[in-house]
């Protein structure tokens, strides 16, 4: 048999949303780098922002392409250009735009029935992949973007439904079943479970669970070692066929690779390497809450003065969604000037290269939303954490790093919000509290002897023999033998 016949083609179809299609492409490129014949489905514009990554892939020899479709923006009842999540900025354009994925269901169905591949890798918003891959008779895996932990725990909430049972929404009450005892209360809770009646966010997200329990099983950006007891959980109670294959912003290697994963950054990587380059090691802190956070500059003020107080050397990721634009006063008067003399500080305007700052030696501690790629990067670089959870699953996420891996200090949000410019901020002196505990003093230096020890588990799992290198490579024999059965 000649190496094309034996090849298997994955199509992959990402979320198109950052912190979902960031980590599924990088999936499709290490795909590709075993062998695999990779496409990727997407729209333009999204295709745009990674489209010079995969051409050096190609350069450098993987068979991987991308194929793009238009995005029915005005079918869908959005205004043009709107093809990404982050684009959105209410909960009918989310629904509008949850709409617009069923109405790419036949042109990719033909894209699946012209090119006949052996496995389909989608996102579970694409709930309707599931039947198309049965009706080619092709598995269908699922891909998420979250760790075993955050999913068993919303496993068990559905399932059990305690949060129901207690009577405000700041009463605590533990998450039955799990391998650690998890308290949680109602209002670090997402929108859609304390849904009793149904609603259209309920019936998506039942549409969604409906399709990932129908799959063959599902990839999980994530590695053994960190969350044993969950990928035990998760195979043995959840019952879920589940590989673990991350994690994968490992996968890139060089500081080109990391300053263009995502997009191209807004901010000179070499003027940011050479102003770390100056500090000492284990003495900066670096401050991103993810590309869909929207801070109001009240917030933003607090942040600032946080900062200010707590004498931290720092660099400040500053997204352009978070900044309002018709408020610029976020900042005290005269403080960048300060840090331009002082060269304490960094403050960065918009998409920063984050894999290649956190990995820089002078980064000690990293105050981050808890999303999972955002709580994945910063275990990979070996870095303590102060944890700011927003909103999706971050709560559960800042249960992990607190609670369970000990390398994160709450900042203390305490409640759940689709939109952070809308709640009461965090006060300055719990921002300066959490950034001063991170980073200096004994239990600063044993928080960063666990998480440095925890990031070389990270790379060692995706090295050859790794846990995680080994888990997809069984998932890739799995599939060249389904290929070959079905054949």
């Amino acid at each position: 048999m000649d190496k094309r016949s034996d090849q298997l083609h994955i199509y992959f179809l990402p979320m198109m949303a950052p912190g979902h299609m960031i980590p599924l492409v990088d999936i499709a490129r290490q795909f590709a780098r075993h062998g695999v014949k990779a496409t990727i489905i997407t729209t333009p514009l999204n295709a745009s922002k990674f489209f010079k990554t995969i051409q050096r892939d190609r350069e450098m020899g993987s068979d991987i392409s991308i194929r793009t479709i238009k995005f029915p923006c005005k079918e869908a009842g959005l205004p043009e250009g709107c093809e990404n999540i982050a684009s959105t900025t209410s909960t009918l354009m989310y629904l509008n735009f949850i709409k617009g994925l069923s109405l790419f269901q036949n042109p990719i169905e033909q894209f699946l029935e012209e090119d006949h591949p052996d496995c389909l890798i989608a996102a579970p918003q694409f709930s309707w992949a599931v039947d198309v891959a049965t009706k080619l008779d092709i598995p269908r895996l699922a891909f998420n973007g979250s760790g075993f932990f955050p999913l068993c725990a919303l496993h068990s909430l559905m399932e059990h439904k305690p949060h129901l049972k207690v009577e405000s929404e700041t009463e605590e009450f533990v998450i039955p079943g799990l391998p650690d005892t998890i308290k949680m209360s109602r209002q670090k809770l997402s929108e859609h479970l304390m849904d009793e009646k149904e609603t259209p966010v309920t019936a998506i997200v039942k549409d969604i669970m409906r399709a990932e329990t129908t799959s063959y099983g599902a990839i999980v950006n994530s590695f053994y070692e960190m969350e044993p007891n969950y990928v035990k959980h998760s195979r043995e109670v959840v019952g879920r066929k589940v590989w673990h294959v991350g994690p994968i912003s490992l996968c890139n290697k060089n500081n080109e690779e990391k300053s263009q994963r995502g997009q191209d950054s807004s901010f000179c990587e070499q003027k940011c390497l050479d102003w770390l380059d100056t500090k000492e090691p284990k003495s900066v802190i670096y401050i991103c809450f993810g590309s869909m956070a929207v801070f109001s500059s009240a917030q933003l003020l607090e942040i600032a003065i946080a900062l200010e107080a707590s004498n931290q050397q720092f660099i400040w990721a500053v997204t352009q969604t978070t900044i309002n634009e018709e408020q610029n006063e976020w900042l005290p008067e005269g403080f960048e000037e300060k840090l331009n003399l002082s060269g304490r500080g960094l403050i960065i305007k918009g998409w920063a290269p984050q894999v290649l700052i956190l990995d820089h030696e002078a980064i000690g501690g990293f105050v981050t939303h808890c999303g999972w790629n955002s709580l994945l990067e910063g275990v990979s670089a070996g870095v303590p954490m102060v944890t700011w959870p927003l909103s999706a699953e971050q709560f559960f996420n800042d249960k992990l790093l607190v609670e369970i891996l000990k390398i994160g200090v709450p900042v203390g949000a305490e409640a759940w919000s689709n939109r952070t410019d809308s709640t009461v901020p965090i006060n300055r002196k719990d921002i300066e509290r959490a950034v001063t505990k991170v980073m200096v003093g004994q239990e600063a230096e044993e928080m960063r002897g666990r998480a440095a020890a925890l990031g070389k588990l990270a790379k060692r799992a995706v090295e050859k023999g790794g846990s995680s290198h080994n888990s997809l490579i069984s998932l890739l024999e799995q599939l060249r033998n389904a290929k070959i059965t079905s054949n």
